[in-house]
C-alpha cells in the first residue's frame, strides 16, 4: 500500500488487508457494507475485487479518468482505473509487459471489465493518427469477440439478415443447436447488439466478403444440427446410418460449394488407412451424429480462431518497432456445481495453475521489495498447490495423463476402466479420494457417489462424475470430413482444415481435448511468468442479476472458491503496511513537536524522529531504504487515530487564528476605507464650493461687461433696432418651433389625429395648417400603398358616403357591408351567362331586384344588369331581358329617407346607387341627380304618378306594399 487516506473507514476498509479482525464473515461484511455505499471496488494490496452491480454507474466518466490518470495505486478510492493506470504506467515507465487477469463466475462482470480495462488505456495512451486507429480497432473488438464467443447468441442474429443469401429459416426453434435453451434474453435487442457487431467489423477493416463468409461458415453450423441420419442393415449385417432429408445436406453444399454425395460420404462413412491398406467402414447412427456434431464444433471453434487472429493481424505493431505488450486475460473462475463434469475439470485444473502462479508471483514480489529495501526476510507459510497441479497435470501419473492413456488404449475402455485406474494409482495421494478409497481408508462418506471422484482443491472439495470424460476428451475430427471442408470452393472454410489437404495425409493420431487444454495452459503460464500480473477478482452478487442485491451466502462461496482469505493472509505475513517515507512524513508529521510544522532534514530521519516519539513497539516497524513499514494494520488504525485528533486540534487552532486574522484585516480594511471616504468626501466638497465660487464670479462679470458694452454702444442704436432684434427673436422661435416639430410628428397611422401644440400663440393658425396639410400627406402615402382594387372599393364607400351620409337610415348598416358587385354568379351559372352578351360590354354589378307594377302596384322579381353603357332588367325565370336601357337616358335617381323603397327594390340599395351614379358619371361626365325624400313623382306611360312613402304600423315581411290610390296617386307602406 503506498496510501492511507482512501483505505482506511472504522466500517469498511478500501484494503482487506488492513481488515482486522481478519475473518470470512467480515470480509464477506465488509464487501457487503461497500456494495452498498456504491463502493464495488476493494483491494487486497495491489489486486482489485470487483462485485458486480447490475446497474451503471457514473464512476467511468472522462473526469473519473483525469483523477485516476498517474496517480498513486494507493493515494485514491479503489478503482479498476487505479489497477489500469497502474499497469500502463509500469509497461510505460518501466518498459516492463504487464498482464491483467480478470477471473469469476459467470455473470460477474469479467467482459465488462475487460472493456474498462481496455477503455482506460485507450484514453490516456499517446494520440496520433496511426495510434488513434489501432486504439478504435482494439476497443471495438469487444462486441466483436463477444458476439462470435458465444454462438446461439451469434446464430440468433443470423436469421434476419439475408435470410435468403444464407439459407436460413427466421424461426430459432427450427435450429436444433438453438432450440435446447430461450434464444432470447430479456432487455436485450438482439438485432442491435448484431449491427453494432457488423459495424465494429468494419472499424477493425473486415471486408465485405470476409464479413459474409463468416456468416456462411456460422450459416453451415447451423444448418449441420439439422441434418437427420436414419439407421439401416447393410447385405453384410452391418449396420450403416444415411441422410434422412437431403434438403438440408443440398443447402449446406450451396453455400459452400461441394458435392453434396461428398459431403454425404463424410458423414455416413470412415475411411482407415493403416499403413499400405484402406479400409472404407459405414458408421452407425450414433457414431454419424457423434461425426456430425464434431464436425460442427470444430468449424466455430477453428473460425473463432481465425478471428482473433484476424483481429491481430488488424492491430499488430508494424515490423521493426520496438513491442510493449499489455495483455487483458478473461477467464472463468473456479466452479463447484452439483453435477461437475469434464468442463468443470479442466476449468478448475486451469484455476489451479492460476492460484499457483499468483501464490508464487507474490510472495515473488513481496520478497524483492524486502530485499531491496534491506528489510530481514521471513519465510512465509502458505499452501502450495504443486502437489495438486501434479495430481492432474504429471505426465506419468496425473489423471490428464491416465486419461489420454485410457482413450488411446485398445480393446474394451469406458468410464469405469478410467475411474478403476485412477483409484489403483491414487489410491495413497490425499488430495484424491473416490467411494473405493474411502472404503480402504474405513470412512464413511454418503455425498461421494460410486462413479465419482473427488479433489481437495486450494477452494475446496469438488466432486466430478466420470460420466463423459472419455468421449469429450476424445473429440476427434474423422479425416473424412477434414478432406470434405478442404475440398470444398469456400476460401474461408477451406483454410479452416489445412489438414484435409491429400498432400499432407498423416497417419498420426490428433492430440485429444485434455493434451490440447493441458498444452494450452503451459503455454499461458509460460506466458504469464515473461509479464508483470494484475490481477481483478469479480464476483457474482446474486443468482438472478438485480440492481444492487447482495447475497452473503453466494458471495462467501466465491470469496472461497477465488482464494481471497488467502490472498490476505499471504499479503499480511510480512508487512502490512509501506509507504516511502516523504508522504508519510508529511500525512503525521504533526504527530510529534519536533517535525511540526516543517522538518528541515531529511525525510528518512524525520520518520524516525516522528515514530520514536510514539511509542510504539520496536517489531512494529521496520525501517527501508526508501520505505516505512509496518506490521500489523492495528498499529496503522492506532497512528491514523492519533493523527484525526491531532487533526482536529489542529484545526481549531487554524479557525482561531483565521477568526483574528480575519477580524484584523477586516478592520484595518474598514478603517482604510474611511480615511479613503473622508478624503474623496473633503474633495468633492472643495471642488463644488470653487464651481459655485466661480459661476458667481462669471455672473458678475457678464453683468460689469454688459453694462459696460450698453454704456458705450448707446449712441449707436436706431430708432428701427428694436424691430430687427424682433424680427430676429420671431425667426428664432419659428425656428425652434420647426425643429421641435421635425423631432415630434405623431405616428404615420391615418387614424391617429394627434398633433403637437402651438407653443406660441402667434404660430396657433400655422400650427393648425401643417396639422392639416401633414393629415393629407400621410392619407395619401396611405392611398398610394392600397393595390388598386382596395382602392376602388373606398372610393365606391367615398361615394357612398357622398351620397347618403345623414340623408338615408339604411347607410349606417351598410357601412361594415363590403361592396362585391356581382351577387348572381353569373360565371358559374350558364344560365345567366347569355345576359352579359346582351349588353356587350364590362359589368359593373349584378344584383336580384323586385319591379313595382305600374298597374297594380305589386312586385315582381327581376335581375338587374348594370354595365359601363347600359342598364338592364331581366326576367330571373327565363333568363331574358326585359328592359335594357341606356346610362344616357337616364334623367336621375329618386329614394325615400326611410328604409326601403320601390318601383326597384334592391337589399344592397347603397351599393347599387353608388355604382350606377360613378358608372353614369364615367360614360357621361356628368353627375347623375339623386333625390332623397318622401314624396316624388315618376313617369309611367299614361302620365305622371305621384307617390308618397307612409311608415306602415305593422313590418312586412315581404317587402314594402303598394296601394294605388286613382289614377295619379300611389302609397308605399
Amino acid at each position: 500500500m503506498e496510501g492511507t487516506t482512501p483505505l482506511l473507514d472504522a466500517e469498511a476498509v478500501g484494503d482487506l488487508v488492513l481488515l482486522d479482525p481478519l475473518t470470512e464473515e467480515s470480509l464477506v461484511q465488509t464487501l457487503q457494507e461497500r456494495f452498498r455505499r456504491h463502493d464495488i471496488y476493494t483491494y487486497i494490496g495491489n489486486v482489485v475485487i470487483s462485485v458486480n452491480p447490475y446497474q451503471s454507474l457514473p464512476i467511468y466518466t472522462l473526469e473519473k479518468v483525469e483523477e485516476y490518470r498517474n496517480c498513486s495505486f494507493f493515494a485514491v478510492k479503489p478503482h479498476i482505473y487505479a489497477i489500469a493506470d497502474d499497469a500502463y504506467r509500469s509497461l510505460r515507465d518501466r518498459d516492463r509487459d504487464q498482464c491483467i487477469l480478470i477471473t469469476g463466475e459467470s455473470g460477474a462482470g469479467k467482459t465488462e471489465a475487460s472493456k474498462l480495462v481496455m477503455s482506460y488505456v485507450a484514453a490516456v495512451s499517446s494520440k496520433g493518427e496511426e495510434v488513434n486507429k489501432v486504439k478504435e480497432q482494439l476497443l471495438q473488438s469487444n462486441p466483436v469477440l463477444e458476439g462470435a464467443g458465444v454462438g446461439p447468441w451469434l446464430s440468433c442474429h443470423l436469421l434476419s439478415p439475408q435470410p435468403e443469401q444464407l439459407k436460413l429459416c427466421q424461426d430459432c426453434g427450427h435450429y436444433g443447436y438453438l432450440n435446447r435453451e430461450s434464444s432470447s434474453l430479456p432487455g436485450v435487442d438482439d438485432a442491435a447488439n448484431f449491427h453494432a457487431m457488423q459495424d465494429a467489423m468494419r472499424v477493425i477493416g473486415f471486408s465485405p466478403a470476409e464479413v459474409t463468409e463468416l456468416l456462411e461458415v456460422t450459416a453451415v453450423v447451423l444448418k449441420l444440427g439439422n441434418v437427420q441420419l436414419s439407421g439401416s442393415f447393410q447385405a453384410s449385417g452391418m449396420e450403416a446410418c444415411s441422410i434422412t432429408e437431403p434438403q438440408e445436406l443440398q443447402e449446406i453444399c450451396e453455400l459452400i460449394g461441394l458435392d453434396p454425395g461428398a459431403l454425404e460420404r463424410a458423414l455416413c462413412s470412415r475411411t482407415v488407412k493403416a499403413r499400405d491398406e484402406t479400409v472404407l467402414t459405414t458408421l452407425t447412427v450414433p457414431q454419424g451424429y457423434y461425426g456430425r456434431d464434431a464436425l460442427a464444433k470444430n468449424i466455430y471453434s477453428r473460425l473463432f480462431d481465425w478471428l482473433v487472429n484476424r483481429i491481430n493481424t488488424s492491430i499488430q505493431v508494424k515490423s521493426g518497432e520496438q513491442r510493449k505488450v499489455m495483455g487483458v486475460l478473461d477467464i472463468y473462475g473456479f466452479e463447484i456445481f452439483q453435477d461437475n463434469g469434464f468442463e468443470q475439470f479442466i476449468i478448475n485444473y486451469c484455476n489451479e495453475k492460476l492460484q499457483q502462479i499468483f501464490i508464487l508471483m507474490t510472495l515473488k514480489e513481496e520478497q524483492e521489495e524486502y530485499v531491496r529495501e534491506g528489510i530481514q526476510w521471513t519465510p512465509v507459510e502458505f499452501f502450495d498447490n504443486s502437489i495438486i497441479c501434479n495430481l492432474i497435470e504429471n505426465s506419468t501419473t496425473g489423471i490428464l495423463a491416465m486419461l489420454d492413456e485410457e482413450c488411446l488404449r485398445p480393446g474394451v475402455v469406458n468410464e469405469d476402466t478410467f475411474l478403476g485406474k485412477l483409484n489403483q494409482l491414487l489410491a495413497t495421494h490425499k488430495h484424491y479420494e473416490s467411494k473405493e478409497t474411502q472404503n480402504a481408508r474405513r470412512v464413511t462418506d454418503t455425498s461421494l457417489p460410486l462413479r465419482c471422484f473427488r479433489i481437495h482443491h486450494y477452494a475446496g472439495k469438488v466432486t466430478y462424475n466420470v460420466t463423459g470424460f472419455i468421449e469429450k476428451n476424445n473429440d476427434l475430427l474423422f479425416r473424412d470430413l477434414s478432406q470434405a471442408m478442404w475440398a470444398a470452393r469456400h476460401a474461408l472454410l477451406r483454410s479452416l482444415f489445412p489438414e484435409g489437404d491429400p498432400q499432407k495425409v498423416s497417419l498420426k493420431l490428433p492430440p485429444t481435448a485434455g493434451f490440447q487444454f493441458k498444452s494450452s495452459v503451459a503455454m499461458l503460464m509460460k506466458n504469464l511468468y515473461s509479464k508483470n500480473p494484475n490481477y481483478i477478482r469479480c464476483i457474482k452478487p446474486n443468482d438472478t442479476k438485480s440492481a444492487m442485491v447482495f447475497t452473503p451466502e453466494l458471495v462467501l462461496a466465491q470469496v472461497r472458491y477465488l482464494g481471497l482469505m488467502e490472498n490476505v493472509r499471504v499479503r499480511r505475513a510480512g508487512y502490512a503496511f509501506r509507504q516511502l517515507y516523504g508522504p508519510f512524513l508529511q500525512r503525521y508529521k504533526m504527530l510529534n513537536p519536533r517535525t511540526w510544522p516543517r522538518w528541515d532534514g531529511g525525510d528518512r530521519e524525520g520518520a524516525e524522529v516522528l515514530l520514536a516519539g510514539l511509542a510504539f513497539p520496536a517489531e512494529e516497524l521496520a525501517f527501508g531504504h526508501t520505505k516505512i513499514f509496518i506490521r500489523s494494520p492495528r498499529t496503522l488504525f492506532d497512528l491514523e487515530q492519533q493523527r484525526q485528533e491531532r487533526v482536529a486540534q489542529l484545526a481549531t487552532l487554524i479557525q482561531k487564528m483565521f477568526r483574528g486574522w480575519r477580524c484584523r484585516t477586516q478592520y484595518q480594511l474598514m478603517r482604510k476605507s474611511q480615511i479613503l471616504i473622508s478624503a474623496w468626501f473633503r474633495g468633492h466638497r472643495q471642488k463644488n464650493r470653487y464651481k459655485q465660487m466661480k459661476r458667481s464670479a462669471l455672473i458678475l462679470q457678464a453683468y460689469a461687461r454688459g453694462w459696460k458694452a450698453r454704456r458705450t454702444y448707446r449712441k449707436y442704436f436706431r430708432s428701427s433696432a428694436s424691430t430687427c432684434v424682433a424680427n430676429f427673436i420671431y425667426r428664432r422661435l419659428v425656428q425652434r418651433y420647426l425643429v421641435g416639430l421635425a423631432k415630434n410628428l405623431p405616428p404615420l397611422s391615418v387614424t391617429d389625429r394627434t398633433w403637437p401644440p402651438a407653443p406660441y400663440r402667434f404660430l396657433d393658425d400655422a400650427n393648425q395648417e401643417l396639422k392639416n396639410i401633414f393629415y393629407h400627406w400621410k392619407c395619401k402615402k396611405y392611398r398610394d400603398q392600397l393595390p388598386p382594387a382596395r382602392r376602388a372599393q373606398l372610393k365606391a364607400k367615398l361615394c357612398a358616403s357622398e351620397l347618403f351620409k345623414d340623408k338615408k337610415t339604411l347607410y349606417p348598416k351598410s357601412l361594415q357591408q363590403p361592396f362585391r358587385g356581382e351577387y348572381l354568379g353569373l360565371k358559374q351559372n350558364p344560365k345567366y351567362q347569355k345576359l352579359h352578351a346582351v349588353a356587350k360590354d364590362k359589368l359593373v354589378m349584378a344584383d336580384a331586384v323586385r319591379k313595382v307594377n305600374r298597374a297594380s302596384g305589386k312586385t315582381v322579381p327581376r335581375l338587374l344588369l348594370l354595365t359601363t353603357e347600359h342598364l338592364v332588367l331581366a326576367d330571373p325565370k327565363a333568363a331574358q331581358p326585359k328592359t335594357v336601357l341606356s346610362l344616357s337616358d337616364i334623367r336621375g335617381i329618386s329614394t325615400v329617407g326611410a328604409k326601403g323603397d320601390f318601383l326597384l327594390v334592391s337589399d344592397h340599395l347603397i351599393e347599387l346607387v353608388t355604382r350606377l351614379h360613378q358608372t353614369f358619371e364615367a360614360a357621361t361626365g356628368q353627375a347623375l341627380p339623386l333625390h332623397i325624400t318622401d314624396r316624388f313623382s315618376t313617369r309611367f306611360p299614361k302620365g305622371d304618378v305621384s307617390i308618397t312613402v307612409v311608415e306602415s304600423p305593422k313590418a312586412s315581411t315581404d317587402g314594402p306594399i303598394c296601394k294605388k290610390k286613382g289614377s295619379h296617386k300611389m302609397e308605399v307602406l
